[in-house]
């Protein structure tokens, strides 16, 4: 590994507590030779304490803007909107691959400054998988609004927690009906966090996945009460859902939670819905008679930041050490490239600037 220089940013969105670095991994980057600087951020869950007695250095909230060209930026979710040119190298979770609404404002902004995105969506080894993800915690989180939604349980707005008190509100009481559950790419990491989630709550779901939904029984969908999807498709699949299916007379679905989020992209599973949900208003009501509810919040994880987190930044810690221009680094690089040239923006920077 060349000399690194990571910027570990805050992050714009008020809701987001996550971090992809913890302190103790903070602490291995800085004794393998990594140069970190953690910006000062009010909300992140770690105090910047601890990143300090881990030998990282301190910059104030937002100063990334002005670090070193060397450097490389990591956060996790949306940059603001200034400034209009980008010519750091930025890890994050950009999702502008798919055609997502202000993609190519984004791309736009790489191309302009001569940055380059290595988004962390794509992260991947050489056989596609992806190497650090959110996913189990969203799946988790995801499922379990869904279970207290559809309980009369949940209140807004959402605030962090922690597992141990989720999980207790999760229990069945006495007095709780039974449900069906129903979880939509049930073998992934999505699909196994909303099983534990269910299998928490008392509720044995059904489990579908590349099988179940090749020929898609919508009617037996929309028999079930309660739905997550833990799908991200890649390739252009059918929808799961159509707004024609959500006006059949006898669906007996009533809760439906998107941990996927794909929302305004041409891939989307889910095509019913048009924004997502915030922490603020967590469900949406798509349909009065029979009601049907939407969750679809696109930092779900960031609910748990303490968990969340640790795990993120264990599988993302080795990666970091093994940063340069060939492998998960170089394919980052190149889906970057590939994207900016289909907008017409071809100035992808190597990763070594």
């Amino acid at each position: 590994m060349t000399e690194l220089h990571l910027w570990l940013r805050h992050e714009a969105r008020t809701t987001e507590r996550r971090t992809p670095i913890v302190p103790d991994d903070a602490r291995r980057l800085v004794g393998h030779g990594v140069e970190l600087t953690v910006e000062e951020s009010p909300q992140r869950v770690f105090p910047i304490e601890e990143y300090e007695a881990a030998g990282c250095r301190v910059a104030p909230a937002g100063s990334w803007v002005t670090a070193p060209r060397d450097a490389v930026v990591l956060g996790l979710k949306e940059l603001p909107e200034d400034p209009a040119e980008l010519t750091h190298r930025h890890i994050f979770f950009g999702h502008a691959y798919k055609n997502q609404p202000g993609a190519a404002e984004l791309l736009g902004r790489f191309a302009a400054g001569g940055g380059a995105l290595l988004d962390l969506e794509y992260l991947v080894d050489d056989t596609g998988r992806r190497l650090a993800a959110f996913g189990f915690w969203a799946g988790y989180l995801g499922a379990a609004l869904a279970v207290l939604r559809h309980r009369g349980r949940l209140r807004a707005p959402l605030a962090p927690t922690t597992k141990e008190d989720l999980d207790e509100t999760l229990k069945p009481a006495a007095d709780d009906a039974e449900f069906t559950g129903l979880v939509i790419g049930a073998l992934g990491r999505s699909g196994r966090g909303a099983r534990t989630a269910f299998a928490t709550a008392g509720v044995d779901p059904t489990c579908w996945d590349l099988a179940e939904t090749r020929d898609l029984d919508r009617p037996a969908l929309l028999r079930h009460d309660v739905m997550v999807n833990a799908v991200l498709a890649t390739t252009p699949v059918p929808p799961f859902l159509r707004e024609q299916d959500l006006d059949t007379p006898d669906r007996r679905l009533r809760t439906l939670c998107d941990v996927t989020c794909d929302v305004g992209s041409p891939l989307n599973v889910l095509p019913v819905y048009d924004d997502t949900t915030s922490w603020d208003e967590p469900v949406r009501r798509l349909r009065d008679e029979p009601p049907l509810d939407l969750i679809a919040i696109d930092n779900l994880p960031s609910l748990l930041p303490l968990e969340s987190s640790a795990d993120f930044s264990a599988a993302l810690l080795p990666h970091l050490l093994d940063f340069g221009v060939f492998g998960p680094w170089g394919r980052c690089l190149d889906r970057f490239r590939d994207a900016s040239r289909a907008h017409g923006l071809d100035k992808g920077e190597s990763l070594g600037h």
